[in-house]
């Protein structure tokens, strides 16, 4: 479960993500409380959510293109000062009382650009501190276990601190909290590799080549539009957690902190499920029952007002919707050819980063005209449809991913043959 672990660089890095993604939870638990705290409105917290995904929607294919143009380790480090300064500012408006609602709106928006090109390029910067690529997949399902310990420890953080002395000190420990993963990247030992040219024609010639081969692929088109989908219909529930924890459940910033941790106990305990993997045989069915259980979840959740009663289904949520991430992104990372790996991986971002601030928006409007509870329900059936569909067509990108698994190293004959020995009978007929 932790062999990647064995790589200095990868140890470094994921250390300090850790303490800056907790952080960065408390951060944005403190946000949408004092949002729905100044204004007790839904459609406010769709237009926050909005607000911090949106930009990065527009920006990813140009954090992809630059993630295979120039190093990366630099990319990660600017977007990560910046972050800093961010939450640095924010905090100190808040604490000074001189900003609104448009004031934070225009500072979420602003770290939703800087994101767009911060998660691209850091998930692309992973093959780098990795030097065995059999550990690669390990190395995607640590680092969503980093992430979604953050997840764990940051919002139940966060609504305690928010509770005891107030957001603008959630904010400020965010901006400490970079100090971590700054320290860590400048630790790093990586090779030092050429940097390619880079200017306005080669940028836009090589995103058309990365979308020709992304969407040309059929597998990677069909994981990056389940993941569209789930992203669009499915994730936004988080937007209106305030709502639940305030109006539904009749609770606090702790009763929102307490929700939060749930998704992210369910997260980690995701992420760790596919980091015991021993290797990448079987994730497409994994795909198939992660979004089953992130849709069951939902329904679950949507249906109770009880803060213990709902505590299974956002674990039930959380587990399924990491690991349909992870799971389709250790996919992506495996097939993809590293001259185009940033590239595919902003494309990933685009259908994660770029559903969810619309889905937001439209779960903020829907949910103050039939409710919270009924907003969540219709996207949990979305969700188990695409699941139903994309198990349709399960067989053939087996068929797609098959040999380039096999050329790889990655997966075996006889796993290829036990993995799919009714596809295999008949591809031998068909070629018969």
């Amino acid at each position: 479960m932790l062999r990647s672990l064995r790589h200095r660089n990868f140890r470094l890095f994921l250390t300090g993500q850790m303490i800056s993604l907790t952080g960065t939870w408390m951060q944005q638990v403190a946000m949408s409380w004092l949002a729905y705290r100044w204004t007790r409105s839904p459609l406010v917290l769709g237009l926050f959510g909005f607000a911090s995904q949106l930009p990065a929607f527009f920006l990813a294919p140009v954090g992809g293109v630059l993630a295979d143009r120039v190093s990366r380790r630099r990319l990660v480090m600017a977007t990560q000062v910046l972050s800093m300064l961010q939450a640095a500012t924010l905090a100190a408006l808040v604490l000074t009382h001189h900003t609104g609602v448009g004031g934070l709106l225009a500072l979420t928006a602003f770290l939703g650009l800087v994101n767009g090109i911060d998660i691209p390029v850091r998930q692309a910067f992973l093959v780098e501190m990795v030097n065995d690529k059999s550990d690669l997949p390990n190395a995607i399902a640590l680092n969503s276990s980093a992430f979604n310990a953050a997840r764990l420890v940051g919002p139940a953080l966060g609504g305690f601190v928010v509770a005891a002395v107030g957001e603008g000190v959630a904010f400020l420990l965010n901006a400490v909290s970079y100090i971590a993963v700054i320290g860590a990247l400048l630790a790093l030992r990586l090779p030092s590799a050429p940097a390619r040219p880079l200017g306005a024609p080669a940028v836009w010639s090589n995103l058309r080549e990365g979308m020709r081969y992304a969407f040309g692929f059929p597998p990677i088109r069909t994981i990056l539009l389940l993941v569209f989908t789930a992203s669009l219909f499915g994730v936004p529930f988080l937007v209106l957690m305030p709502v639940f924890a305030a109006d539904v459940m009749h609770g606090g910033p702790s009763t929102l902190g307490l929700l939060m941790g749930a998704v992210g106990v369910g997260a980690l305990a995701g992420a760790l499920t596919l980091a015991a993997r021993r290797s990448v045989v079987g994730l497409g069915s994994m795909i198939t029952i992660a979004i089953g259980v992130f849709g069951t979840g939902l329904l679950l959740f949507s249906a109770t007002a009880s803060v213990i009663l709902a505590l299974p289904g956002l674990f039930a949520a959380g587990f399924g919707m990491m690991a349909l991430m992870a799971s389709s992104n250790t996919i992506l990372q495996t097939i993809v050819e590293d001259d185009k790996r940033g590239r595919v991986l902003s494309f990933y971002a685009m259908s994660f980063m770029g559903a969810v601030p619309v889905g937001s928006l439209l779960a903020g409007a829907l949910a103050a005209r039939i409710g919270a509870p009924a907003t969540v329900r219709i996207g949990a059936c979305v969700c188990l449809l695409s699941g139903l569909l994309y198990a349709r067509v399960l067989p053939s990108m087996r068929a797609h991913v098959r040999p380039l698994y096999m050329r790889l190293g990655l997966l075996p004959d006889a796993a290829a043959v036990v993995e799919d020995v009714p596809l295999a009978r008949e591809e031998d007929a068909a070629a018969r």
